[in-house]
């Protein structure tokens, strides 16, 4: 067999040497290994294995970019590093920051998820929001889509909407913005097909999920930890799927176009999906005292460990952990919930890297007795704010976004 590593251009350096390069732990550095970050390959005759260099060099440079080492990933168009400006929202050590206020803090307070749109959309908080509502013709789309997991009939919805505005191609952003309104609200109900018409009377935007996910007999307990776990997820600036909503903003198409295309970065396994490959490492697990066995397993194999740790976020994902509380406090006695917790704190336990917010919002999910793929349609719903915050932002620009290819 040829070595591969005598045909690199990059050299590849020992474990010791890889975690001093990143300023890891040598734990934190085989988590990095397990999710695909890092190369790693066996020694030469039987010696520890090597990791490659380049891809060490590239974590430096996204870890440098996320400090606001700006001429490190000046103009690039790899993970983590700036591609636009944007005044929207800004990633520090607490998290996101809406306008300049922390989205901790705002759930934590009990913003609700309009007023945190409203923020997003226009720089001020205001004291109070009250949206109107669209609708959609409930029966008939539940006869075009079949009983899939919550949020599956999304983009049949975003269709709909589109369809049945005659105005939709009207780009002043006021027009957007109360289109935004109606439409976001449908798209809550929309969630659950079955449930809809009964759902899209609710006061509030987190009310419509909450009866969409769990029918009329969902209490306040329910919508206002759904409140929370919304306007965390709102904005988190150049993500896939606000990107994605960018791109088709700075072509001038309208807005049901714009969130046609986040939904379909959203639906990737490695964005909103996320949440869905976490379930099935709770399954495997099955009970809180196989966590660190299975993680270890998991790792021992080479295989990702979905939901653990975020590039943006070193020392753990800061949206994480109010959900978590949450799920403790709402539902810590049951078996799933207490299995998702035990996985959350295996993880830092056994590979030194935090449980993101895909983690928490299965466990919220799991806590508040929602269907399963529940945790995805509050990720997508959430953040619809930040897809119409950016939408505007992308068309005041006025470019468009046409980025180059470098021949490699």
């Amino acid at each position: 067999m040829v070595d591969q590593r005598g045909f690199d251009n990059q050299p590849w350096v020992d474990a010791d040497a890889a975690a001093t390069l990143l300023g890891v732990q040598r734990r934190t550095l085989y988590a990095y290994v397990s999710r695909g970050l890092v190369r790693s390959a066996p020694g030469a005759r039987g010696k520890a294995r090597r990791y490659d260099r380049g891809d060490l060099e590239r974590l430096v440079a996204r870890h440098k970019a996320r400090a606001g080492h700006g001429p490190v990933a000046a103009g690039a168009l790899r993970w983590g590093e700036p591609v636009l400006e944007s005044s929207i929202t800004a990633i520090g050590p607490r998290g996101p920051s809406y306008r300049g206020h922390v989205a901790v803090d705002l759930a934590e307070r009990g913003t609700g998820l309009e007023r945190t749109s409203e923020l997003l959309w226009t720089g001020t908080l205001p004291e109070a929001a009250t949206w109107s509502r669209g609708a959609l013709p409930w029966a008939a789309l539940a006869k075009m889509a079949s009983d899939g997991a919550p949020g599956a009939a999304l983009p049949l919805a975003v269709v709909a909407l589109g369809l049945r505005d005659p105005a939709r191609h009207d780009a002043r952003p006021d027009a957007v913005l109360a289109r935004a309104r109606a439409a976001i609200p449908v798209l809550a109900a929309a969630t659950s097909l079955r449930h809809a018409d009964a759902a899209i009377d609710a006061a509030t935007v987190a009310g419509v999920l909450a009866r969409a996910l769990l029918g009329k007999s969902a209490g306040r307990d329910a919508i206002a930890a759904l409140d929370v776990a919304l306007v965390l997820m709102a904005d988190h600036e150049l993500n896939a799927s606000t990107f994605a909503a960018r791109v088709v903003a700075s072509t001038g198409a309208d807005l049901y176009a714009c969130f046609a295309a986040a939904l379909g970065a959203l639906s990737g396994p490695r964005h909103g999906a996320m949440s869905a490959r976490v379930e099935g490492l709770i399954d495997e697990v099955g009970t809180p005292r196989r966590a660190a066995s299975v993680l270890r397993d998991r790792l021992a194999r080479g295989d990702e460990l979905p939901g653990f740790g975020h590039p943006l976020y070193p020392d753990g994902d800061p949206r994480a952990a109010p959900m978590l509380r949450l799920a403790q406090e709402i539902g810590g006695d049951l078996p799933r919930v207490r299995t998702a917790l035990a996985v959350a704190e295996a993880g830092v336990a056994v590979t030194g890297v935090h449980a993101t917010c895909d983690v928490s919002l299965v466990a919220l999910a799991d806590a508040l007795g929602l269907p399963r793929g529940a945790a995805a349609a509050m990720f997508a719903i959430g953040r619809t704010a930040g897809w119409v915050a950016h939408i505007i932002e992308q068309r005041a620009a006025g470019f468009l976004i046409r980025p180059r290819a470098r021949q490699g």
